[in-house]
């Protein structure tokens, strides 16, 4: 695969924060035996990703504005490029040692998507996608599950935590989807699951409250990869609404269906 210029980009801003996350991934076991615990360990560790990947991506096109998760929206003197930046996507994992986390890294070109990568620094696998291009796995072109049955499906979710999200409705669409699938997972990272929706590990994914920082990347993912993203009514505008229905076509229509009742 010859990754585009601007790709190349993205990719040496995640790995760069990549390395810096893995090394203080190495430190958070040591913390977790200490009074005080790492949880301000990880709150820097985050903030440094966040700056890591903020000077790189200004030095390769500076002017575009930056929207990320630890310090906000900044405008740029490019009114028509804008980068959406987590980066660290799965915080709780990391802060207990659990290998499933991310960077995720999306540029808005006049407020379509246009290219994305996700890159877990641990498993080193990078997913990336530009608009047009195709979706890829590490340089391996990747597809969204070709099954139609919900029945034999497997589905990615977010789960709400103490004081965040509406408990009692995510009951009730776990036990809708747990009902008609053959399962539901959740990663702890919506990027990530939204890259194996889009790898074709996960047939589908939902979730009712994101920012846009959680999901434009792996948006952009899923629909290179053949697959289909909407709000849980079935709009097409996620990045305003904040819920997102990912999947292939037929089991996107099926969890739309589902959730919808």
């Amino acid at each position: 695969m010859a990754r585009s210029a601007l790709i190349n980009v993205m990719v040496g801003a995640a790995r760069k924060a990549g390395r810096s996350l893995a090394r203080d991934f190495g430190e958070v076991e040591k913390l977790q035996v200490s009074l005080k615990g790492p949880a301000d360990f990880v709150s820097s560790a985050d903030r440094k990703a966040e700056e890591i990947v903020r000077e790189e991506l200004d030095r390769a096109r500076p002017g575009y504005t930056f929207l990320g998760e630890e310090s906000g929206e900044t405008e740029g003197t490019d009114g028509q490029h804008r980068w959406i930046v987590d980066p660290l996507d799965g915080t709780t994992n990391f802060l207990h040692g659990i290998p499933l986390f991310s960077i995720s890294i999306a540029l808005e070109r006049q407020g379509r998507l246009q290219a994305a990568i996700v890159f877990n620094p641990i498993t080193d696998e990078l997913f990336s996608a530009e608009r047009g291009a195709g979706a890829f796995l590490n340089d391996y072109r990747i597809r969204v599950s070709a099954r139609t049955s919900i029945a034999e499906s497997v589905f990615g979710t977010a789960m709400p935590v103490t004081g965040q999200g509406d408990h009692g409705q995510y009951l009730k669409d776990l036990a809708k989807v747990m009902a008609a699938s053959a399962g539901v997972r959740c990663c702890g990272s919506a990027a990530l699951d939204l890259a194996w929706v889009a790898a074709g590990r996960f047939d589908a994914f939902w979730n009712r409250r994101l920012a846009p920082w959680d999901f434009a990347a792996g948006a952009l993912l899923v629909r290179e990869a053949g697959g289909f993203v909407s709000t849980i009514a079935g709009r097409e505008k996620t990045m305003e609404a904040g819920d997102i229905v990912a999947g292939n076509e037929a089991i996107h229509r099926h969890l739309v269906g589902l959730l919808k009742t």
